[in-house]
């Protein structure tokens, strides 16, 4: 592609136009094809003899439970069901990691509250998506319980992140470490629905498995001279209703060290606070003010080029070194 430049671009664009013009009719489903590929998508069918799971929400805890039927529940076209998410993203364990035991949970939240059915989604969280809307103070009970109902669900702690250099051989840098030091700063809930819906993707390398392009707030690690360092680049856009059209992000400068990118994440969401009017989002908010302002104050959150410990994370955030060491 470098080679042969706009040749290859021209190129492409012709014969995309000649499958358009010579092939384009048998692209198009039919609709007997439609219907038999429908047929394998039947709704699951809960058994006829299971109670139904009735709770209250114990007083004091109102305030919890509204904010995760506004985070983690979801319509469905059913409507007397609801789409359920469980987070996966929380204190001590990597995003969307889990074990043996909290897989068994989440299997018997299943059984008893979505016939049986649980789903992965794309932001590394489990989806529960045959709930009875009346059974959804029980289920939030019980995943309460277990740890999953962490009403962060679209939020700033909700990220994306690859295992990194600690699990993959193809990283240029460790993805967990600072997924954790962002998680361990941002724990207050008010703070986080304050911020509002922010999507943050971090990948260990350019294979971008954590799809940092698409992130609102995208970390990618690369290396230099063997060592961790951590490009941020900002506005990326998934083409999801929140973000609108798909979109890469831009790089705000030369890449931070790993002890940097925590308190680049910070300033970020400082100038948000400050820029943003009434309950504007932070994409919203880039988008009306511009790059040079999120610019400004994320390279002003760099550390001397002669600290020691440039590429070292409070010990604190050891979830991966923690994971190695076992």
């Amino acid at each position: 592609m470098k080679a042969l430049g706009q040749q290859y671009v021209d190129e492409v664009a012709a014969e995309y136009q000649e499958i358009l013009n010579q092939d384009g009719g048998q692209h198009t489903i039919s609709d007997a094809e439609l219907e038999r590929v429908r047929a394998n998508f039947v709704p699951a069918q809960r058994k006829a003899d299971a109670p139904i799971a009735v709770a209250a929400v114990p007083a004091g805890r109102e305030q919890d439970y509204a904010r995760w039927l506004q985070q983690n529940v979801a319509a469905h076209q059913n409507p007397a069901l609801r789409a359920v998410t469980l987070s996966y993203k929380r204190l001590g364990q990597a995003p969307g990691d889990a074990d043996a035991d909290q897989l068994d949970t989440a299997a018997d939240l299943a059984d008893k509250f979505s016939a049986g059915e649980l789903r992965v989604t794309h932001d590394q969280n489990l989806l529960l998506p045959w709930v009875r809307s009346e059974e959804l103070p029980a289920l939030w009970l019980e995943a309460s319980h277990a740890g999953l109902a962490r009403s962060n669900v679209r939020l700033l702690t909700d990220m994306i992140a690859c295992p990194g250099g600690d699990f993959c051989a193809l990283a240029n840098a460790r993805s967990i470490p600072i997924a954790a030091a962002i998680t361990e700063r941002y724990q207050d809930m008010d703070e986080l629905h304050d911020l509002g819906e922010i999507d943050l993707h971090i990948s260990g390398c350019i294979n971008s498995c954590g799809h940092h392009h698409s992130g609102h707030i995208g970390v990618l690690g690369v290396d230099k001279d063997g060592k961790e360092w951590y490009q941020v680049s900002l506005g990326g856009s998934d083409g999801s209703d929140l973000s609108g059209e798909a979109v890469a992000g831009k790089v705000v400068g030369p890449s931070f060290g790993a002890a940097e990118v925590p308190g680049v994440i910070e300033a970020l969401l400082d100038t948000f606070r400050q820029q943003r009017q009434g309950r504007e989002t932070f994409i919203d908010t880039l988008r009306r003010v511009g790059m040079d302002v999120f610019k400004a104050a994320a390279n002003s959150a760099r550390l001397s080029d002669k600290h020691e410990e440039l590429n070292v994370l409070p010990k604190s955030a050891g979830y991966a070194r923690d994971a190695q060491e076992a």
